[in-house]
């Protein structure tokens, strides 16, 4: 095995663990723990540039010494194996404990929508048992009022339904049945269809017909046919005690392990558009099975044309559940129009790119603040996930090499002080 560049080592010692991948036709050792199906290997060996990705070590450097962020993780796969892995920093400002990209657990926040709701989501679509197009009030009798009963399970997925973005679900000495009541009661803003409106009500309703459905609670009919088949023994909501020491912590009001979004936790943290905890080494499990449509060995999930249904852009730039790539923001300059992802409040990011075989995961904890107090400028975050995406598609060589950018966002800082 081929030493690892001096840059390397200052990273695994200064930022956090670093992997040290194999050269082009060794065999690669399997990890420790997490992805066994993921290989390890150089870039190399899948078309792409380890001068080139090195270069992250430097991005994500930036963030974390302006304090963006305490530690990252990120993992970055091609055509079926792994090529880029590591943990950054810390997982706060104070403990010194590094980050590890398969063992340090993050709130993913809004990652929830699809690595949960809308996974499950295309696991029943597939079998048949969710019909998208069917009226949500044939799944909840309760979702009524005014054109409520035109809205479809499509239009929830695809953010059209007409509902608010939001709707404070916490009721001093109210439990989770109260919430999930305000959720469903809420009125529609708009006629259903018209127009689009990010909403977090929308895949807490879309959760709710899942329950309903498979006769569980989302998390447990999670773990049943998604996490567990898949081996994510990482990634769940509501982390128990033992686990608190491995997860990175969010707004110093939350315990670790307590999810930080409030109409999550007022929903008994298990909710529909947040509440969702996993490593970057679990993700990648999830973001290899999205490539390979649906298939993991000898699982299926779901198939190849359920893969295509939900990632295709509809009206604008949405998917099912899934944003797609328009160029630009989070998915940087780079990814394809097929490309689709999604991002996370907290500050966590992942990427899929079908034409390129290429998944991108960021995850931060961005949310928890600077080491002297106050949340640092989101511009810091913005930036560091978007240079990360740009370097992992300029790393790829096997089309036309692009030239790299005059100077890379987290270079500029604009907005960062």
């Amino acid at each position: 095995m081929r030493p690892l560049p001096l840059l390397h080592v200052f990273s695994a010692f200064v930022l956090g663990t670093a992997f040290a991948a194999p050269v082009a036709g060794q065999r690669p050792s399997p990890p420790v723990t997490g992805h066994a199906r993921i290989p390890h290997v150089a870039p190399e060996s899948v078309s792409m540039s380890t001068e080139r990705l090195a270069q992250i070590d430097e991005v994500v450097r930036r963030g974390i010494s302006a304090g963006g962020f305490p530690g990252a993780a990120v993992i970055i796969g091609r055509r079926g194996a792994i090529v880029w892995e590591r943990g950054y920093g810390t997982l706060d400002w104070q403990s010194g404990v590094a980050v590890d990209a398969e063992r340090t657990m993050y709130d993913v926040a809004s990652l929830t929508k699809v690595v949960a709701t809308t996974a499950a989501s295309m696991v029943l679509a597939d079998r048949g048992k969710l019909r998208l197009d069917e009226p949500v009030i044939h799944y909840l009798p309760t979702f009524k009022g005014g054109s409520k009963g035109e809205v479809t399970i499509r239009d929830l997925l695809a953010h059209q339904s007409g509902l608010p973005a939001g709707r404070i679900l916490s009721r001093r000495g109210a439990g989770p049945a109260s919430a999930r009541r305000l959720a469903l009661t809420t009125p529609l803003v708009r006629v259903p269809g018209t127009k689009s409106e990010y909403s977090d009500l929308g895949l807490d309703v879309v959760g709710f017909a899942i329950e309903r459905i498979t006769h569980e609670p989302l998390d447990k009919y999670l773990r049943r046919a998604v996490y567990t088949p898949l081996g994510m023994s990482s990634t769940m909501f509501r982390p128990g005690p033992t686990l608190r020491s491995r997860i990175a912590p969010t707004e110093a009001q939350n315990a670790r392990g307590e999810v930080h979004d409030r109409n999550a936790r007022a929903l008994g943290g298990v909710a529909g558009h947040a509440g969702l905890f996993a490593t970057a080494g679990d993700l990648a499990v999830f973001a290899q099975v999205m490539l390979d449509g649906g298939v993991a060995g000898s699982t299926r999930l779901f198939s190849d044309s359920t893969v295509q249904t939900f990632t295709l852009p509809g009206p604008g730039w949405r998917g099912l559940g899934w944003e797609t790539c328009s160029g630009g923001g989070s998915c940087g300059r780079y990814l394809s129009p097929r490309a689709f992802g999604h991002t996370g409040f907290t500050g966590t990011l992942m990427w899929i790119d079908p034409e390129r075989d290429l998944f991108v995961i960021v995850l931060t904890n961005w949310i928890h603040g600077r080491a002297q107090g106050g949340t640092a400028p989101v511009a810091v975050l913005h930036d560091v996930r978007a240079d990360v995406v740009d370097l992992a598609a300029l790393a790829i060589t096997d089309g036309e090499e692009l030239p790299l950018p005059w100077r890379f966002r987290s270079e500029l800082q604009i907005g960062w002080w």
